[in-house]
């Protein structure tokens, strides 16, 4: 690596005042002379505060810390620390040591060398429970469909970023950030490589079924109008569907006019319209919304304080 180039590490912060202490200590221990250290407080619940505000006075001038104003998700978070890192590359990682610190200068590494505007790692075997796994397959899944990602890429949350690819990112404004997202659509200069994946060592994960959710409609929603064209698709197959049911029920009757017309089948080909109907109405109505939470400044992230000393 170009020990000329600084390096700042975003973390966001949930619930973390056990870990964050210990994993800045080996994160200042691997990079101390050219590290920046951006904690993003995603509105903990714990002593998380009181545990970065230490970390200020014990490394002045490599800390910056940002309490937000309450719990905005970790892109937002994200986008926080990115706002305020100013590094030559940025590496967004996780409090829970389940990214050991020793890899980031191998992500790094990477991106000085090929010259690549991002690093994304990915690993043999993630040590997230059944239900997260599943989940992160069928959002890089669904993010090929959508985003035109790469087949062969995972998009973990432990990358590294350029500067460059940091400009783009920070551009967008709008409340609902999707990192990987706004990669995507400022570059394809994208390596990857293969790192550690560890048990996490304390605590437990704060995303609940909830905010995967909501992850998941911000990428499915807000970074493509492919949703759109597939309703329209689904609006000519069902009506295809009811055009040749309506001429088999026609022929049926002239052919077999002893034959009542079947009312099970009545009923359940108007909850299927019906049901496809208010889907196609519901996906509009998610995009409208988006537009008007938008349009009426619903803030990205809120920052309550910026806490740094200098050195």
């Amino acid at each position: 690596m170009d020990t000329n180039k600084s390096i700042s590490i975003v973390i966001p912060v949930y619930n973390a005042a056990t870990t964050i202490g210990p994993l800045v200590d080996r994160l200042v221990g691997l990079l101390r002379n050219r590290l920046q250290i951006v904690l993003v407080n995603d509105g903990s619940r714990d002593n998380s505060h009181e545990a970065c505000c230490s970390l200020i006075d014990k490394y002045p001038g490599i800390i910056v810390y940002l309490q937000l104003a309450k719990n905005f998700g970790e892109h937002n978070a994200v986008m926080a620390g990115l706002n305020h890192a100013d590094g030559d590359y940025v590496v967004i990682m996780d409090d829970d040591f389940q990214n050991p610190p020793e890899e980031v200068t191998r992500l790094v590494g990477l991106a000085e060398n090929k010259g690549y505007d991002v690093v994304y790692s990915y690993y043999k075997k993630k040590q997230h429970h059944a239900l997260r796994n599943m989940g992160s397959r069928f959002n890089n899944w669904v993010a090929v469909f959508m985003l035109d990602k790469p087949k062969d890429l995972y998009l973990s949350s432990f990358k590294c970023i350029s500067r460059f690819a940091v400009k783009e990112v920070t551009k967008y404004k709008g409340p609902f950030p999707y990192i990987d997202g706004l990669l995507l659509r400022a570059t394809r200069n994208i390596g990857k490589i293969e790192t550690q994946h560890k048990t996490r060592e304390q605590g437990h994960s704060g995303y609940t079924f909830h905010k995967l959710m909501s992850l998941w409609l911000n990428m499915f929603i807000n970074f493509s109008i492919n949703p759109l064209r597939l309703s329209s698709l689904l609006g000519f197959l069902f009506s295809g569907i009811g055009i040749l049911l309506s001429i088999y029920i026609v022929v049926e009757k002239f052919t077999h006019p002893e034959i009542p017309v079947g009312w099970p089948f009545l009923v359940v080909a108007v909850t299927v319209f019906s049901g496809v109907q208010l889907l196609i109405l519901g996906l509009l109505g998610e995009y409208l919304g988006r537009l008007f939470m938008t349009n009426n400044q619903t803030p990205q992230f809120v920052i309550r304080e910026i806490h740094k000393k200098n050195p």
